[in-house]
């Protein structure tokens, strides 16, 4: 039985910034004054443009409706909640505090309908005045997961959105990786015993690291500029993933707020506000794998007008993995967050956090190795591999609503980081008698601060909303080095440096209604760089330093052919920056290349229990530079175009059968080279991920899925191919309201599999001559693990 909602209040229109009934707005005046010129001037122009859409008198007949969506059982605010009125086929979403607003509504009796992944959707009878603001809270029940009641994004830049929070819902998310594994087509690969972060593969981009994907925790960067290691690296493993709420991502350059990086796309992640519960996980598996869990509610509040928690989550990990020398992987965390949220119109965030990890690892080993029977496939030729590293995050963050309409939001946050990797990837190709390990490491501390604004309104009787953001981020980095080692014993060093990179940056961007179906996204972003680098080994005393800056706009349109059709165009431009270290080279020219990204695609629900999603694309990039962080120089790609297509299904076969299947199909070509020479090595070329997940009422859940990566080029002429690979995973859980119990299997056909691969030119001690043949990290075999939790 769905409740019927009458409003709680209404208010006289001109005062609906100040609305008694749920008290949005205090005595704020800080931006006051700035806000209410801006204001002045978007109204001169709404009521122009009203004028010429339509009556000034029509509208001023009308009345507003504002709501209030949150958790029944929290009270807490849910965001992203879809709130349809017949009759305004745009729709909304409801925002941070859960709010949502209807202009310029008809009066009389009207119904909404509210829908939320997880939740059960809800029916709200309204009564709407002349010239009046009708204030309604609606509290939704947490319930099965219904694709029949998921609605296609309707003000969401991102169509992607929807799809990630089905996903969320349905997969079981036990590993940092399991997290990126989320988004459609982004495949990782670990090549250093695990504590080193992954190399992500996404639309035709052998991403490394992370160099052409923004990656962002709380709106704090985890993407490490100018690494020791290589440009982007975006180590996750100090998230938790049972602290994870919700994941944003989307494929393309096409969003103004993500800047420098975010070419490929980028994955945005949101722990939880709000705990429900203390919980104690235990987990053990193969390989003498043990990992422990605990999430603790140390403070808990909440009133009338104020909800507060304090909690601390914190993990520990360790394994000695299935190589025949022992990873001894050890990994700590902890993360401590308050959430405070005043009179539905302020929230302020503090959260931080502590990784600390350790490990061995047997590195990359050469084909003919195993073939020879030097070593095994789980082998290694240097045992002496691996590493340490420690990141600490601290960032504060204020939400609110201002008493003009406008949202504001300000962050600053704080880095601390250190890394330190000992690898060999040639052996004696370069020293016959010490080989060639390097030591690559680093010590750094970011500041950075982001802010933006964000205010709704009317151009006549359609929606629009306009929102500016700025900000910076400085990295100091002390004694970036790369050395030449023996058994993790230094030799003699190859870079010795300090770094000071800044980015400055501001954008702009508005969502217009056009008409009741057609909508446009419009934005333009500004970057300014300053690269700054010490050359310690060459015996600088003094910075030199370089700055530069670039423009990236966006263009996008959202068409809703029916409420269960959505078709889009993006395009944008966005761009990566290269190493600090290089760019006053005279080989880095174009130090911050761009890359020009087109999406046709749409979204839709042909029937009830179905999403489909495909998308044909194109990427140009207008130099693809790589920094190659093991030797030390930068290596210009040249121009390359990728051409594509990606589909996304996801279709509820019984209320406890879900299936999912995601294909991704890409072309990456060098534009100057000659034909036949012209393949992006690495580059992957045809993806899929699919599976079958049960939900029972009983508390049984289970899923069955699949990964596949096709064969692909490892050089630029294809004669070398990096051999792909099918593998096949299983999860079984039962849950209860105070445990639950879980199994999962990775690779169940225990099939041969190679991980990361490259086409390396090495020497081993006994050859005579060197030899160029792909190099591989062996795919974790048949792995068994098990857990319970409990819930108090």
């Amino acid at each position: 039985m769905t409740p019927i909602i009458l409003a709680e209040d209404h208010v006289w229109l001109p005062e609906i910034v100040f609305l008694r009934s749920i008290k949005i707005y205090r005595n704020q005046d800080q931006f006051y004054h700035v806000n209410r010129i801006v204001d002045k001037i978007m109204k001169v122009a709404n009521l122009f443009i009203a004028f010429v859409v339509t009556s000034v008198n029509s509208f001023s007949q009308n009345g507003t409706i504002l709501g209030y969506v949150s958790d029944e059982q929290s009270h807490s605010p849910l965001q992203g909640a879809t709130i349809i009125l017949p009759g305004k086929s745009s729709g909304d979403n409801s925002d941070n505090f859960g709010m949502f607003k209807f202009k310029s509504v008809a009066p009389g009796y009207c119904e909404l309908l509210l829908s939320h992944i997880g939740y059960t959707s809800e029916k709200v009878i309204v009564d709407v005045k002349e010239n009046y603001c009708s204030v309604v809270k609606i509290n939704m029940r947490q319930g099965s997961l219904n694709l029949s009641s998921v609605d296609i994004p309707v003000r969401r830049t991102s169509v992607l959105t929807t799809i990630a929070a089905v996903d969320i819902k349905l997969r079981p998310i036990n590993t940092s990786q399991d997290i990126l594994r989320i988004v459609p087509g982004l495949f990782i690969a670990q090549h250093a015993g695990g504590g080193k972060a992954e190399q992500i593969f996404l639309r035709g981009y052998d991403a490394d690291h992370g160099t052409d994907i923004n990656v962002s925790a709380d709106g704090v960067p985890v993407n490490m500029v100018s690494h020791a290691h290589g440009q982007g690296y975006a180590d996750l493993h100090f998230l938790i993933p049972e602290t994870v709420d919700k994941i944003n991502f989307d494929k393309g350059p096409y969003f103004t707020n993500k800047g420098n990086l975010a070419t490929a796309g980028y994955v945005e992640l949101q722990t939880k506000d709000f705990l429900q519960n203390n919980q104690v996980k235990f987990q053990t598996g193969q390989f003498n794998t043990q990992r422990m869990v605990g999430m603790f509610k140390l403070f808990n509040r909440e009133t009338e007008n104020i909800r507060q928690q304090f909690y601390v989550a914190t993990e520990y990990f360790r394994s000695d993995g299935y190589f025949d020398a022992s990873q001894d992987f050890h990994r700590f965390n902890t993360t401590a967050k308050y959430t405070s949220i005043f009179n539905n119109n302020t929230k302020l965030t503090i959260i931080g956090s502590i990784l600390d990890s350790k490990w061995n690892a047997s590195g990359q080993i050469p084909e003919r190795a195993v073939k020879k029977g030097v070593i095994s496939r789980f082998g290694s030729i240097d045992n002496s591999e691996g590493g340490n590293t420690n990141r600490e995050n601290l960032s504060a963050r204020l939400n609110q609503n201002l008493k003009n309409g406008w949202q504001l939001t300000n962050q600053v946050y704080f880095i601390n980081y250190h890394f330190n990797l000992y690898s060999d990837f040639t052996f004696f190709l370069k020293d016959s008698v010490n080989g060639d390990e390097i030591n690559q490491r680093e010590t750094r501390n970011i500041y950075g601060y982001t802010g933006n604004m964000l205010k709704d309104f009317l151009i006549g009787n359609k929606n629009a909303n306009i929102e500016s953001g700025w900000g910076f981020r400085y990295d100091d980095i002390d004694h970036i080095e790369l050395n030449h080692v023996v058994k993790r014993r230094f030799l003699d060093p190859i870079q010795l440096g300090d770094v000071h990179e800044m980015n400055l940056f501001a954008y702009a961007n508005q969502n217009t209604q056009l008409t009741d179906k057609l909508n446009m996204n419009a934005g333009l972003r500004y970057d300014f760089f300053k690269f700054s680098y010490k050359n310690i080994l060459a015996g600088g005393n003094a910075f030199e330093s370089q700055t530069r800056g670039t423009v990236s706009p966006k263009l996008n349109f959202n068409y809703s052919l029916t409420p269960s059709v959505k078709i889009y165009l993006n395009t944008g431009i966005g761009f990566h920056s290269n190493d600090t270290r290089v760019i006053l080279s005279k080989a880095a020219k174009n130090i911050l290349p761009k890359v020009f990204g087109t999406d046709l695609g749409f979204m839709m629900k042909p029937v009830k229990n179905l999403i489909i999603k495909t998308a044909l694309w194109q990427l140009y990039s207008q130099q693809e530079f790589v920094y190659a962080g093991d030797e030390g120089i930068v290596e210009p790609g040249g121009r390359t175009r990728r051409i594509g297509i990606d589909a996304s299904i996801r279709y509820q076969l019984f209320k406890w059968l879900y299936a999912d299947l995601d294909f991704d199909y890409a072309k990456p070509r060098s534009v100057d080279a000659p034909k036949r020479n012209n393949y992006v090595p690495l580059a992957p070329t045809f993806t899929t991920i699919g599976g079958f997940t049960m939900k029972f009422i009983k508390g049984f859940n289970g899923s069955l899925r699949y990964r596949y990566m096709g064969t692909r080029p490892a050089n630029e002429d294809n004669t070398t191919r990096a051999e792909g690979y099918f593998l096949l995973d299983a999860v079984i859980s039962y849950s209860r309201k105070k445990f639950e119990f879980s199994s999962s299997m990775e690779n169940i056909l225990n099939c041969y599999w190679k991980e990361a691969q490259f086409d390396t030119e090495s020497r081993l001690q006994s050859e005579p001559a060197p030899v160029s043949e792909i190099h591989y990290t062996p795919g974790t075999p048949r792995f068994l693990k098990m857990s319970i939790a409990f819930n108090f």
